[in-house]
């Protein structure tokens, strides 16, 4: 059976398979447009649109992050004993002390932020501080770390952009073919370019949306992986995940696209157990990460 030793192995591979083949992928959409416009300079567009997009999302996309969700720095002698926690696992763990923000909302949840562990920020919520145990804080805390140090939040933020990309891309094929098919007379390009164009706009966006879930998933226990050792305590974070996944309280503040950058799906009242409705979770389902970590031997 596997364990989260065997799947932070695995995992780190395949992020990066999904990663790769994502990038291959708008390339190949920005290709595809620009063979059948006839206009080699789409190409060179797409490829700048996603460069410009990226470099803006790598510099700002955790104060947008922070803004969207409402949180506010606080310091040491605002909350000593978090300040406390977060300063001894970052030495533990061998990262700089990240920026501490709180959220004023009573579901108990956290994430984290930044390009980088020299700009990265770890968000918590007031209801976390209330209902968790030191051990259970920790555990949470070091997940967040381990997101931190994996560098996880700039591997989200590289995903969600370029699922921007290919839905912008295949958007803008939709609206050029017809447009060509009306002025061109061209012998078949009436009926095919339409019909490629429309496969693309049902099919790209849901490929992009279920790419980025993929790889959210397999972070999320990565970083379970990790914090665990960090804290040499399994049970603190398999203790933490089970009292934010039960608490029913709504997390006001969240929304789809934040929803992934949090340790537990905020949304409450949604779950459900079909197949179809796993492929659209940006976490994998609770009882699996539960089970793993306290299938540890530390």
């Amino acid at each position: 059976m596997a364990t989260l030793y065997t799947l932070a192995e695995s995992n780190i591979r395949k992020t990066w398979f999904y990663l790769t083949f994502f990038l291959i992928f708008i390339i190949f959409l920005g290709w595809l447009i620009s063979h059948f416009l006839g206009e080699s300079s789409i190409l060179w567009l797409a490829i700048l649109l996603s460069i410009t997009m990226s470099f803006f999302s790598y510099w700002h996309s955790d104060k947008i992050v922070l803004a969207l969700t409402k949180a506010n720095p606080i310091e040491k002698k605002d909350n000593p004993e978090l300040y406390r926690i977060v300063e001894n696992l970052s030495i533990t763990a061998g990262l700089p002390l990240p920026k501490i923000y709180i959220i004023n909302e009573a579901q108990p949840n956290a994430f984290a932020t930044g390009r980088d562990p020299k700009n990265s920020v770890i968000v918590v919520t007031n209801g976390l501080l209330e209902k968790l145990e030191r051990t259970e804080l920790e555990g949470v805390i070091s997940h967040e770390l381990a997101h931190i140090g994996n560098k996880d939040t700039l591997l989200a933020t590289i995903v969600v952009v370029l699922v921007g990309v290919v839905v912008l891309i295949t958007d803008f094929f939709y609206r050029i073919s017809f447009w060509q098919r009306r002025d061109s007379r061209r012998k078949g390009e009436g009926t095919i370019l339409p019909l490629i164009a429309l496969i693309l706009a049902i099919f790209a966006p849901l490929f992009a949306t279920l790419i980025r879930l993929a790889i959210s998933r397999k972070r999320e226990f990565l970083a379970d992986a990790t914090g665990a050792l960090l804290t040499r305590y399994p049970e603190g974070l398999a203790g933490a995940l089970e009292k934010i996944s039960k608490d029913q309280n709504l997390l006001k503040v969240a929304n789809n696209a934040t929803s992934h950058l949090y340790i537990v799906n905020p949304f409450r009242g949604s779950e459900q157990k079909s197949w179809l409705h796993k492929l659209f979770l940006t976490h994998p389902p609770i009882e699996e990460r539960i089970a793993a970590l306290r299938g540890m031997k530390i």
